[in-house]
């Protein structure tokens, strides 16, 4: 009936192609067309904070959105003059942070601690008492 393997090879490729199965496996049984609820988007990935009392300059730089080198370098020339940082918002009072960078990278500053607190200003001022 076919004049040769090839065209026989060629027609079976075809109708298999067409009807989906091969050995009995369609598409959504090969996981191409997965049944049931799309899988849940995976959570974001914890975000790493940086204690800007240990950093250098170019790991602030890196971490911390809206701070290049030359602010880096001022937060630790800052910190390197009168101390470890007490509080996140004392950052304000290095010379090129302002409110709107402190607030874009207050998820990402600490000050240590160790436990796990970012020390705000109030956690400062209980500490104090």
């Amino acid at each position: 009936m076919f004049g040769n393997n090839r065209s026989l090879a060629s027609l079976i490729g075809l109708l298999c192609l067409l009807f989906g199965t091969v050995a009995g496996v369609t598409p959504a049984a090969a996981g191409q067309f997965p049944l049931g609820p799309a899988p849940a988007p995976q959570a974001a990935a914890a975000v790493e904070q940086v204690n800007i009392n240990t950093a250098d300059a170019e790991t602030l730089a890196s971490a911390l959105q809206g701070v290049g080198p030359v602010k880096a370098a001022d937060i630790v020339a800052y910190r390197e003059m009168y101390g470890d940082f007490k509080t996140v918002d004392e950052l304000l009072e290095v010379r090129g942070i302002g409110p709107a960078t402190l607030e874009q990278n207050r998820h990402l500053i600490t000050v240590g601690g160790g436990s796990g607190s970012d020390d705000t200003e109030e956690d400062a001022e209980q500490g104090d008492g």
